[in-house]
C-alpha cells in the first residue's frame, strides 16, 4: 500500500478507504455482519463486480474481514475488523457534515441509517 509520492495523512486515509463505495461498505458495516447480497441490497446501483473489487480492496487494507463458512452453498459474511471499527468516528463524521451541508445549501433533511 505504502505510496512514495503520498506526503499527507488525509492522502493515505483516502487511498484506503476512498471512493464512492467503500465508506458505504464501512458505514452499513459498521452495526453487524452482513452477507454479499445483503450488502448490494443496501448499495443498489453498485455492480456485483465492484462491491467484489471494493470489498477485496477493503479486506486487504485490513478493514474488513471476511468469513467464509464451509456449507452448501458456502456461506460468506463481511464484518468490521479492529481497525475498521476506528474508521467509524471518521464516518459517523462525514454523516453529519453531509446532513448538515445539504440543509444548509438546498433545504434538504437526511438521516444517514442502516435501514432495509
Amino acid at each position: 500500500m505504502r505510496d512514495p509520492d503520498i506526503r499527507c495523512g488525509v492522502e493515505v486515509t483516502l487511498a484506503v478507504m476512498g471512493g464512492k463505495w467503500k465508506g458505504l461498505v464501512l458505514w452499513h458495516l459498521r452495526l453487524k455482519t452482513l452477507r454479499f447480497a445483503q450488502l448490494q441490497r443496501r448499495l443498489r446501483t453498485v455492480t456485483q463486480k465492484m462491491l467484489t473489487q471494493q470489498l477485496r480492496e477493503l479486506e486487504a487494507n485490513g478493514l474488513i474481514h471476511r468469513q467464509i463458512y464451509a456449507e452448501v452453498p458456502p456461506r460468506v459474511e463481511y464484518s468490521l475488523t479492529d481497525e475498521g471499527r476506528r474508521v467509524v468516528p471518521i464516518l459517523e463524521l462525514m454523516c453529519q457534515w453531509g446532513q448538515d451541508y445539504l440543509q444548509k445549501t438546498e433545504g434538504v433533511t437526511l438521516s444517514c441509517t442502516n435501514e432495509q
